[in-house]
């Protein structure tokens, strides 16, 4: 596949794509430090991340918005959050326990953990995940995505923010092109090993788009 800043479109996705876009996120993220952090075993992480993605993909389809791009080389998971947390699907935890078996608790754990850190109090959309095929990243398609629903938040009579968590510092520098902020502390991993692994939430204040480079 070949694309540039140029050719970069984002659509909305049809829920008949969200078994390919499972398996796009879950590539992606393959080797992301929350990735390894909930499951260190790199095999089955490729077995079990799929299906767990599909949770997400298929929530944002019930109660959020799903960008793509016509070959499906990227996907954007957005949820609105009113002043309190996001609302886990109907079922999740079972179905959580389902698809990741002996690692469920990591998962719970992480869950929880991010969570507790999420802003309350202030309507917001939550940029859930942004994933991008490994071979087109850098060149401008997470930011078409990005970009599309920004206009979203921009357009209505009062502009809306927006909040992510950073799964690692190359896209933390990202989002800051973005603008979106850091918010004051990091979230470490939930039992704080290795020291170093943690995500970055961000806040994006709601402000009209602004200009964006490429991801």
């Amino acid at each position: 596949m070949t694309a540039g800043p140029a050719a970069a479109q984002a659509v909305r996705a049809d829920p008949g794509d969200a078994a390919q876009l499972s398996s796009l996120i879950a590539l992606a993220f393959h080797d992301l430090p929350p990735s390894t952090w909930l499951i260190p075993d790199s095999v089955a992480r490729r077995e079990v991340f799929p299906d767990y993605f599909r949770l997400y993909v298929d929530h944002a389809f019930e109660a959020g918005a799903v960008y793509t791009t016509p070959e499906l080389a990227a996907v954007a998971l957005w949820l609105p959050n009113g002043t309190g947390h996001d609302d886990p699907p109907a079922g999740y935890d079972a179905r959580l326990a389902a698809v990741a078996g002996g690692w469920v608790d990591r998962f719970r754990a992480f869950d929880a953990q991010l969570d507790k850190h999420h802003p309350a109090g202030e309507r917001h959309d939550h940029l859930a995940i942004l994933a991008v095929h490994p071979t087109l990243q850098g060149r401008g398609v997470g930011s078409a995505l990005l970009d599309a629903h920004h206009r979203e938040l921009a357009s209505g009579a009062e502009p809306v923010a927006a909040y992510l968590e950073a799964a690692s510092l190359d896209s933390r520098r990202l989002y800051a092109r973005h603008g979106y902020q850091d918010l004051p502390e990091p979230i470490p991993f939930p039992d704080g090993k290795p020291s170093t692994a943690m995500m970055y939430p961000m806040w994006r204040p709601p402000t009209p788009v602004g200009r964006t480079e490429p991801v």
